[in-house]
């Protein structure tokens, strides 16, 4: 975390001065999480320069999981990986020597962003999760004991079948991985099947069609059953378990435990002290909806900021939830860049500074102070 000092302001006497945590997650492909606190801090500083600012960037698990720890510990490694759709790619994880522990991200292996081509039903069918095994592998021959896998933004939903494969098969896996702990760092809380799994839920974004949703749910309970035995207990029906594809509910399979993303990043990133010296929370992401509050960085933020007595303010790229939703979550205000900027397209082509814009304006219309 770091300091963002305010500067000299116009002649008179000064705004009283507020402590503002920035704190977003990545949107989407437009803004890695860093970027985007950077620009809330810059826009920030234009309306409130006396503010004192203090820049977290945070992360649930999914893109930018790597980029955030990355700053915080340990040293970034690169290794080339079979990409979703085979074609090599180069993914960057964390090694942390002292405490013989690799953090991972299924983005650098088998991210929607790598498949170089706008998702359809056909990259839906064919993407698969083996660059992860491949990164899991890499964090074995480093000599790793622990292995913290960050999970969200796939491209896959092969319940972490390519990844299996990649380490040898299930049983073969588990050997493998029997001395190491094994931690999913999920950004949702659904599980593998069912009308809330993996499939039904987040293959229509992943570009397949109803049928092909029908074909990737059919896939998935037939290898459910296979990674229910390997594990010895219905890891498919667990909550978290269709994270990233349905990776997650592999990872439980090979030994591992569900743990949250944002969770993670948060106690790495100082996040709770730094929330008991804030007077005004800012975050965002690139669309806040009702998924943002089950896992997500700005569920867990809204809890942690409910907890205090903190205002959060949501800068999104887009707002899905309407003010009775927002006002529950316990959402002071949220703002679209897309609104901002007038249209969804100059809002992802100019994403730095129509953040900066609508940080400006939101700033500006911020005047109490909490006690405190």
């Amino acid at each position: 975390m770091a300091d963002h000092p305010g500067g000299g302001g116009p002649a008179g006497p000064a705004p009283r001065a507020l402590r503002v945590l920035i704190a977003p997650d990545c949107y989407g492909d437009s803004l890695t999480a860093v970027q985007a606190a950077a620009a809330i801090a810059t826009g920030w500083h234009r309306s409130r320069p006396h503010d004192r600012l203090a820049i977290a960037p945070q992360s649930d698990g999914g893109p930018g999981f790597v980029a955030v720890l990355a700053s915080q510990l340990g040293v970034v490694r690169r290794v080339q990986v079979g990409g979703p759709l085979d074609d090599p790619v180069d993914a960057e994880w964390v090694w942390d020597a002292p405490a013989e522990t690799a953090y991972l991200e299924c983005a650098q292996a088998c991210g929607l962003a790598l498949l170089g081509t706008p998702p359809s039903p056909q990259t839906a069918l064919a993407a698969h999760s083996a660059g992860v095994g491949q990164l899991i592998e890499a964090a074995l021959a480093a000599g790793a004991r622990r292995i913290v896998v960050g999970l969200g933004g796939s491209a896959c939903t092969d319940g972490g079948r390519g990844m299996v494969d990649q380490l040898g098969g299930l049983d073969a896996g588990r050997r493998r991985l029997a001395d190491v702990e094994l931690i999913a760092a999920c950004d949702v809380e659904y599980p593998l099947l069912g009308p809330w799994g993996a499939a039904r839920v987040f293959a229509p974004q992943k570009g397949a069609d109803p049928a092909t949703v029908a074909v990737l749910d059919s896939r998935l309970s037939a290898w459910a059953v296979e990674l229910d035995r390997a594990a010895g207990w219905a890891v498919s029906a667990a909550s978290g378990g269709g994270a990233a594809g349905g990776i997650a509910a592999a990872l439980l399979a090979l030994g591992g435990a569900v743990e949250s993303g944002a969770a993670i990043v948060a106690r790495h990133t100082g996040l709770d002290a730094a929330l008991d010296d804030t007077d005004v929370l800012v975050t965002g992401e690139g669309c806040f909806d009702e998924q943002s509050l089950h896992g997500k960085v700005i569920g867990s933020l809204a809890a942690a900021a409910r907890a205090r007595e903190i205002p959060l303010l949501v800068l999104a790229g887009q707002i899905g939830l309407d003010e009775p939703a927002l006002r529950s979550a316990g959402v002071v205000a949220a703002r679209s860049i897309a609104d901002h900027a007038g249209s969804v397209g100059l809002a992802l082509i100019d994403a730095a500074n129509q953040l900066i814009g609508l940080t400006t304006v939101t700033a500006a219309q911020i005047g109490g102070h909490r006690q405190g």
